[in-house]
C-alpha cells in the first residue's frame, strides 16, 4: 500500500470511527425518553436482537467464511462488550447519568494502559497529553458531584471492559473479515443481554414511536456502528480510537442543544473544546510521535 492510499484509508477510517460516535451521541436524548417506558435491560435486549437479525438477513454466510480463530476472535469481542454494556446498565441504576457518562469515558485512559501491557504499544508524551485532556474535557462536560460507591464501581469495571474491546479490535481486526466479525458480535451481545433480561421476562414497547426509535438505535447506532467500527480499527492504533470515541458524550451535548431540549451552557463549550482539542492532537501531529502503527497479534 502506497503512502498516500495508506494516508487516505487512515483519513477515512477516522471518519467512519467519528460518524459512528456522533451516531451514539444522537441517541442520548431517545434513550433518556424510552427509558420512562421500558426498562433498561429489555430496551437492551431487543435492540441488539433487531440489529443481530438485520445483519444476519443483509449477509446470511459472512461468519461462515471467518477462520476459526475469528469467530474466537469475535465471540471474545462480542462477550466483553455485552458485560459492559449489564455493567454499564446496573450502575446506572446506582449513579447519576453524568457520573456514569464520566466513569464511562476513562476508557480513554485505560486504552493506552492495555495497549502497552498486552500489545506492548509505545504510548508517546503526546498520546498522554491528548488523554489526559480527553479526560479533563469530560469531566468539565459531565460532572456536577463525584464519589465512590456501588454503581461507580461497576461503571469502572465496564469502562475497563470497553477498552479491552477498543484495544482487542485493534489488534484482531482485518479489513476483510469486518462483516463477519462485526455479526458475530452483535450475535453475541444480543445473546448475553437476551439472557439477562430473561429471568424477569421481556416487556417491548407499546408505542410505535418507541419501536422506531429502538430501529434507529438497533440498525444505525448499533449494527452499523460496530460494523464502522470494526473496519475502522484494523486501521486505526487503539489508543487513537479511543480518544476519537470519546467525542461522544460531546456530540451527546451538540443534539441535546440542536434538539432543543437543553440550552448552551459555558461548561458544554470548555468540556467539548478540550475533548476536541485532544482528538486534534492525535490527528495533527506527525503520526510517529503519536503511536506505532497498528498492532495486530494471533492468539
Amino acid at each position: 500500500m502506497s503512502a498516500l492510499t495508506e494516508r487516505r484509508t487512515t483519513l477515512l477510517a477516522t471518519v467512519a470511527l467519528l460518524a459512528m460516535t456522533a451516531c451514539w451521541g444522537s441517541t442520548f436524548f431517545l434513550i433518556h425518553d424510552l427509558l420512562d417506558r421500558v426498562a433498561v435491560i429489555d430496551f437492551l435486549a431487543i435492540r441488539f436482537a433487531i440489529a443481530s437479525a438485520a445483519m444476519l438477513l443483509l449477509a446470511p454466510r459472512a461468519i461462515s467464511r471467518l477462520s476459526p480463530e475469528k469467530r474466537r476472535h469475535a465471540i471474545v469481542l462480542g462477550s466483553l462488550y455485552g458485560v459492559a454494556q449489564i455493567l454499564q446498565t446496573a450502575g446506572l441504576a446506582h449513579t447519576a447519568a453524568s457520573v456514569s457518562g464520566f466513569i464511562t469515558g476513562m476508557y480513554v485512559v485505560c486504552t493506552p494502559l492495555f495497549a502497552a501491557v498486552l500489545l506492548k504499544t509505545r504510548i508517546g508524551k503526546l498520546t498522554w497529553v491528548a488523554v489526559l485532556l480527553a479526560v479533563c474535557g469530560l469531566g468539565v462536560l459531565t460532572l456536577s458531584g463525584f464519589h465512590v460507591g456501588y454503581g461507580e464501581t461497576l461503571t469502572l469495571l465496564s469502562a475497563m471492559l470497553y477498552a479491552l474491546h477498543i484495544v482487542g479490535l485493534g489488534a484482531w481486526s482485518r479489513p476483510a473479515d469486518a462483516i463477519g466479525m462485526s455479526i458475530l458480535q452483535i450475535v453475541v451481545i444480543a445473546v448475553i443481554c437476551l439472557v439477562a433480561a430473561a429471568p424477569g421476562g421481556i416487556d417491548v414497547p407499546h408505542r410505535s414511536g418507541d419501536w422506531l426509535s429502538i430501529g434507529y438505535m438497533a440498525l444505525f447506532a448499533g449494527a452499523a456502528a460496530l460494523l464502522g467500527q470494526t473496519w475502522a480499527q484494523s486501521h486505526l492504533p487503539p489508543t487513537r480510537s479511543a480518544i476519537i470515541m470519546s467525542m461522544e458524550p460531546v456530540f451527546a451535548a451538540f443534539f441535546a442543544v440542536l434538539l432543543g431540549s437543553e440550552s448552551l451552557t459555558a461548561r458544554m463549550l470548555v468540556g467539548g473544546s478540550m475533548v476536541i482539542a485532544a482528538m486534534l492532537i492525535v490527528e495533527l501531529v506527525p503520526r510517529r510521535r503519536i503511536q506505532a502503527e497498528v498492532t495486530h497479534i494471533a492468539v
